[in-house]
């Protein structure tokens, strides 16, 4: 009898339902709650939103007070036999509710800047997703190779590794007035916070996935007479490939991280600049979709990279992505690869009919008609080893 998998099953993967279900419940699962923070009065709701000022000099209409002030104002205005003001029960305007923060995603997009010449939404979007990949890219260009050098040869990670270890733990803001001294008021010093935040990790993450490698494939490597540029080329950089696919896109996550810190660093620009903006106006159903836009597109480049190493590591297992993903980044993948693979097959079928019609005709005709031995032992034993041609 097949006993039924739990759903807490040591070092076991769920079934394709039960983990969809819980994928949809990690997101799901915090809206609730946010809904019932929202809408369920007796929860929370500190707040009063005064709907009638009555004959109250405190009160205005629109305006968010504390429950106590409310209720000590209109004592006062009872006592002083005046007409107390009105209101109901609400949050505090730093919390919007989740209607309200869907319809900013709309309305943010076609609402102007306060000021003529600041950029708009989309505008202020384009520009931060460039200061992430500049920065991450730039630091990419240098760490991945020191973290390889670093986790190929001892040489390496003790010259590298000791200094990188200490400045790892100096938080990357801290060097925002000097990175604006010497780069300037506009797009270095953001560039370089970004920079200075992923590159130390990244060389310390990469020499440890260098580390992982088998250490078998490289004696066998030596076994076989590889020289030490080949160990490094044809052994270790395959042999890690997967693995640092994964840990450029955790890397990635780590530089989203830093954005907001980055852009208020000199001249303010980007979605940071857009949400600061709006956080002084209190719009800040804006503000909780700025923040969210820039989990919504650092997710959706995750998910997508997700999708794309089934495509350059098709070998390895449990690589499937989601379906989302798949039926998004299909049309761009699956098709041209598609086509490249049947055009290439075509290809190669006229290059061997070719090659067959030339070589057939060429081939005598005791060879050509002469068959293959069924086994190794027949052949030893009639000869036709020695005389069989294999074109």
């Amino acid at each position: 009898m097949n006993r039924r998998p739990s759903w807490l099953a040591i070092r076991e993967p769920l079934s394709p339902r039960k983990a969809t279900a819980l994928k949809l419940a990690s997101f799901l699962l915090p809206l609730l709650i946010w809904s019932i923070v929202s809408y369920v009065p007796f929860i929370w709701h500190p707040m009063i939103l005064i709907t009638s000022a009555g004959d109250s000099d405190l009160f205005v209409k629109g305006e968010r007070f504390t429950r106590e002030l409310f209720a000590s104002e209109n004592v006062g205005l009872v006592k002083d036999g005046l007409k107390p003001g009105e209101g109901y029960r609400v949050n505090p305007v730093f919390l919007p509710a989740p209607h309200e923060v869907l319809k900013a995603f709309f309305v943010a997009f076609k609402t102007p800047p306060y000021s003529k010449g600041d950029p708009w939404l989309h505008q202020s979007l384009w520009h931060s997703i460039q200061i992430i990949m500049w920065g991450f890219f730039s630091s990419a260009i240098l760490g991945v190779p020191m973290g390889i050098l670093a986790g190929t040869f001892d040489a390496f990670s003790k010259l590298f590794e000791p200094f990188i270890d200490f400045i790892r733990y100096m938080p990357a803001p801290a060097f925002g007035a000097l990175c604006v001294a010497l780069l300037g008021i506009d797009d270095g010093p953001k560039i370089a916070i970004i920079w200075i935040g992923t590159f130390f990790q990244m060389v310390l993450v990469v020499a440890n996935t260098t580390r992982l490698l088998d250490v078998g494939l490289l004696e066998a490597a030596q076994t076989l007479g590889a020289s030490r540029r080949r160990l490094v080329i044809n052994v270790i950089l395959p042999g890690i490939l997967p693995n640092l696919y994964n840990d450029m896109r955790i890397l990635l996550g780590w530089a989203w991280t830093y954005l907001i810190v980055a852009e208020l660093i000199g001249a303010s620009s980007g979605i940071s600049w857009f949400i600061n903006q709006q956080g002084k106006h209190f719009h800040f159903d804006n503000v909780f979709a700025g923040i969210m836009m820039i989990g919504i597109i650092g997710l959706i480049c995750d998910q997508f990279l997700a999708l794309f190493s089934t495509y350059l590591f098709p070998w390895l297992p449990n690589r499937r992505g989601t379906s989302m993903m798949t039926v998004v980044a299909g049309a761009f993948l699956f098709f041209p690869q598609r086509y490249l693979w049947q055009r290439g097959r075509d290809k190669a079928a006229k290059r061997a009919e070719r090659q067959s019609s030339g070589s057939i005709a060429a081939k005598p005709a005791s060879v050509a008609t002469k068959p293959f031995p069924a086994s190794i032992h027949e052949a030893s034993a009639g000869g036709a080893i020695a005389d069989v041609s294999i074109t």
